[in-house]
């Protein structure tokens, strides 16, 4: 049976899109006689050293990583390309196959650094596109040290409008959402609110309020507070009362200190993160 999972950086527009197929990944076969056997790769594993193993994971992410580099976070992609990262995305997770997540270290703050999903890539085209807008980084945090069944995912995208505001981190959006385990890979999402926070005006701007339009006083220094400190929040509701609000699942593939893969389905897509620091919303 095909597992099929929704984004988890933007939610669902309820129209029917493209699924990415993820097949069963049975570590583990249970025969007849109670007695289990070992995967090939399993099997290959056990009998190595733990140094060994790790050292071999470590080429392998690396590998990933190089994979990925040169393609502006999934946005320049060739075909060949994304065959070769579907293929050194699925010899990492082959390691982590099957473990269960540990929410103590899947707590707190990753960077996308590559993404299919169309919902995100659609963002990352629109800042190539258009003179007006930028995308800058890219994160997602998770709230969920001391829980045992789930905690809060924050998608967080720092954008900007060049002479406006600040380049590249001139605004931020955060996508919230509640999510719990609903089995040892599967978390479900459940989104609660989109934000907009973060106003850093320009320099330019910044003088232009202070001095040109108005002398500087109270009340040009009220209007820059405001800019600085403004936040609009909009909660994501479903409009049948009847029913839960909007979420999706999320596949995460692969977990370790610094690495989280992750797949998703309803707008589709694979996920790359590394580790970053803290980011406080």
């Amino acid at each position: 049976m095909d597992l099929a999972f929704a984004s988890p950086l933007y939610i669902s527009t309820g129209r029917r899109r493209a699924v990415d197929k993820i097949k069963p990944c049975g570590s583990f076969l249970l025969s007849n006689k109670k007695a289990f056997t070992l995967s090939p790769r399993s099997a290959t594993l056990a009998s190595q050293p733990t140094q060994a193993i790790e050292f071999e994971v470590e080429n392998k992410k690396h590998d990933l990583l190089r994979a990925i580099q040169d393609t502006q976070r999934g946005l320049v992609t060739t075909a060949d390309q994304r065959s070769s990262i579907e293929e050194a995305l699925v010899t990492v997770e082959g390691y982590n196959r099957g473990a269960p997540i540990d929410l103590e270290k899947l707590d707190g703050t990753w960077r996308l650094q590559y993404t299919s999903a169309p919902d995100v890539l659609v963002l990352l085209e629109a800042a190539a596109r258009l003179p007006f807008f930028q995308v800058g980084q890219i994160f997602q945090k998770f709230e969920c040290r001391d829980q045992s069944r789930g905690g809060i995912i924050r998608n967080v995208v720092q954008w900007s409008i060049p002479t406006l505001l600040e380049e590249q981190e001139g605004a931020t959006l955060l996508v919230s959402a509640k999510f719990d385990l609903v089995s040892i890979r599967n978390v479900y999402l459940q989104f609660e609110e989109i934000t907009f926070q973060n106003l850093k005006i320009s320099e330019e701007v910044q003088a232009l309020i202070a001095s040109a339009i108005l002398p500087r006083s109270f009340i040009s220094l009220q209007i820059l507070q405001f800019l600085r400190t403004f936040k609009a929040q909009i909660p994501v509701t479903n409009p049948d009362p009847g029913r839960r609000s909007v979420g999706g699942l999320y596949y995460l593939s692969y977990l370790d200190s610094n690495m989280l893969l992750g797949r998703a389905v309803g707008s589709g897509g694979v996920f790359v993160f590394t580790r970053a620091q803290p980011f406080i919303c």
